[in-house]
């Protein structure tokens, strides 16, 4: 199909994802009761306010915190849009909106863009709902639009580049010498050499623990020695304030652009936000707005039963009022363009990118991390303002999330990076890893990397004393079925949790005075996790042993990495149904997060149907250390 034809039925899917995506949060949101919505993790109920204060850009941040219920999930996070209401007040009043800032399991802290809470936010029965927000989705509908109707040449060679119907091109020559980083290994200066020599795109493959992160940031060092500014994105907001820290420790002038709610505390000087406050010109914006609130305030003494003079001496007061007002917001915007123009990076998410500061700028070269975990209709976002792209990423872990399976089928569930790496030769596999023992490393290596990886001997024989590098535990043949209730957050394991724990409890055990070793626990589902975290919080002889214990969903691990690593696989049943088991790319992620160590836990009679599954226990049985779950069935 034509590119035009492209895009119109990349919109199409976008629409049929949004409406999914829309359709499921309100459902949960309308046609559930209270305790229903509490159940789901979308509404905290009752909840206190702990404290509020002023931040950044004088914004009123409010801490809640819930002190029942504090064994219900919780699916808030950071950057949401979020919605407070009452159980308890008596007359009529309008819910108030906010956007989370931080969040933990108990305590949330929310940004709002009013001057005070009313009066009703005190009279008890406060709760708070997850809202859906379609902002995201808007702004990738408006890139797409502007790609289907754009005249900048540039920007349609570009595009015709990404979609394979141009092959990309470099420049070549001789007499410039490759650039060789002493910190980066051969296959990483390859990396960084294409990406300088490419005109159009480039991309990073980093599988797990391959220096992914650490050759890009070379690759943005390299590039303002040749450009002044550059702009570097990413799908979440965590990852752009991981890039935005490195870049801030290799010297670099960085400025993150964004929303301060979805910026991390100790980020918001390094913020477009708390820059500004931090500005010469500031406080002649402070003295401006002041003095336009007291004419405000005067004029308001004209409230009734006023004449012809007071009339207009209240209009003459509060156009005073605006004409002082428009040279704060004057002096505002100086302040932000020579921010933005003095920055060598601005970093932002790729929705984010769309901040009024920098909407009409054009980068040479735009850089997008995390791309294989973006949908495309997100990656155009920043596209549109770049000469040349480069991307980083790893097709062959996590993908973004789809919502709509019809858009999945469709193509929605293939990221830009993914066509790209298959369509073109922009790519560079980068192929020593850093994180794994070998043993760990060689089935991922072997099913989803054709064997390219090596490990490197800092960590190729990496492992604890007296404990194993691969275990797998089998549940088979104990009865340990797996559950689900409807009112449930979904599936669990109660009896393989407990054998997780027996066996978490003799590691810790047995390695109580090596404090530096750190463990996480995982598992594909979230009813699972929440189960794991209420039995280890009731174990203390855990935690007094080992020095850090993360319990999470795979998803959230990824990135991550941990000296030992326990997976919690649940499924065991008679029907050797497996689920979402069989996106083969979630356990790449959960199997590659483990350095020294990876134990995993499951039912070989439900797993071992299905030839991915078969292959973990074959391999494990020849090279590690396969068990009956009966050696730790109290």
């Amino acid at each position: 199909m034509s590119a035009e034809q492209y895009i119109k039925q990349l919109l199409d899917l976008l629409e049929k994802e949004k409406q999914a995506d829309k359709l499921l949060h309100e459902q949960k949101l309308a046609q559930s009761s209270l305790q229903e919505r509490k159940k789901s993790g979308i509404t905290w109920h009752p909840v206190i306010i702990s404290d509020y204060y002023y931040g950044v850009a004088d914004r009123l941040i409010v801490e809640i915190e819930r002190n029942t219920n504090t064994d219900m999930p919780n699916l808030f996070q950071v950057g949401a849009t979020v919605k407070f209401f009452s159980t308890k007040c008596n007359y009529e009043y309008r819910p108030l909106e906010g956007v989370v800032n931080w969040v933990t399991d108990h305590k949330m802290r929310v940004t709002f863009s009013i001057d005070d809470l009313p009066e009703w936010m005190y009279d008890g029965g406060l709760g708070v709902d997850m809202l859906f927000d379609d902002k995201s989705y808007h702004e990738m509908e408006a890139a797409l639009h502007n790609l289907l109707h754009t005249k900048d040449k540039r920007t349609l060679y570009l595009r015709d580049v990404l979609l394979g119907i141009t092959p990309p091109t470099y420049n070549h020559h001789k007499s410039e010498a490759l650039v060789q980083i002493p910190y980066l290994n051969d296959i990483q200066n390859t990396a960084v050499n294409k990406i300088l020599q490419a005109r159009d795109v480039a991309l990073i493959h980093g599988p797990p623990g391959t220096g992914k992160t650490t050759t890009l940031i070379a690759s943005i060092l390299y590039t303002l020695q040749h450009e002044d500014q550059v702009l570097v994105c990413a799908p979440s907001n965590a990852a752009v304030d991981l890039l935005t820290v490195l870049l801030k420790e290799k010297g670099v002038r960085v400025l993150r652009v964004g929303n301060p709610a979805r910026i991390q505390d100790d980020l918001l000087s390094l913020s477009l936000d708390g820059a500004m406050c931090l500005h010469k010109e500031y406080k002649t914006i402070k003295e401006y707005r002041k003095r336009a609130s007291e004419f405000k305030n005067m004029a308001m003494k004209y409230k009734r039963h006023y004449g012809p003079e007071e009339r207009a001496q209240r209009k003459a007061i509060l156009a005073e009022a605006r004409k002082i007002m428009k040279e704060a917001e004057d002096i505002e915007k100086y302040i932000c363009q020579d921010l933005v123009s003095k920055a060598q990076v601005i970093t932002s998410t790729l929705v984010g990118c769309t901040h009024q500061s920098i909407a009409d700028k054009k980068f040479s070269s735009v850089f997008i991390d995390e791309a294989a975990q973006a949908l495309e209709p997100a990656c155009w976002i920043p596209i549109l303002k770049a000469h040349k792209v480069i991307m980083a990423g790893d097709h062959c872990q996590l993908p973004p999330t789809i919502k709509s399976q019809e858009a999945a089928k469709k193509g929605l569930s293939k990221t830009l990076f993914e066509k790209i790496i298959s369509i073109s030769d922009a790519s560079t596999m980068l192929q020593v890893q850093y994180r794994m023992n070998e043993k760990i490393m060689n089935y991922p290596n072997k099913v989803f990397y054709n064997n390219n990886l090596s490990a490197h001997a800092s960590v190729k024989e990496d492992a604890i004393p007296d404990f194993p590098v691969l275990q797998f535990i089998d549940t088979a043949g104990t009865g340990y079925n797996e559950e689900y209730e409807p009112d449930s957050a979904g599936i669990y394991n109660t009896g393989e949790a407990q054998i997780l724990l027996s066996r978490l409890e003799q590691f810790a055990h047995a390695n109580a005075s090596h404090k530096r070793i750190n463990v996480g626990v995982i598992s594909p589902y979230k009813a699972q996790v929440e189960l794991l975290k209420s039995m280890l919080q009731n174990n203390g002889k855990i935690f007094s042993s080992v020095f850090e214990i993360s319990v999470n969903t795979i998803d959230s691990f990824q990135g991550q990495e941990r000296d030992v690593i326990f997976i919690s696989l649940v499924r065991s049943n008679s029907t050797s149904e497996i689920g979402f088991l069989s996106d083969l790319r979630r356990m790449n992620v959960a199997m590659t997060r483990a350095r020294k160590s990876l134990i995993m836990i499951g039912d070989s009679g439900t797993l071992g149907r299905h030839e991915f599954y078969k292959g973990i226990l074959d391999y494990i049985e020849k090279e590690g250390l396969y068990s009956s779950a009966w050696e730790w069935i109290c």
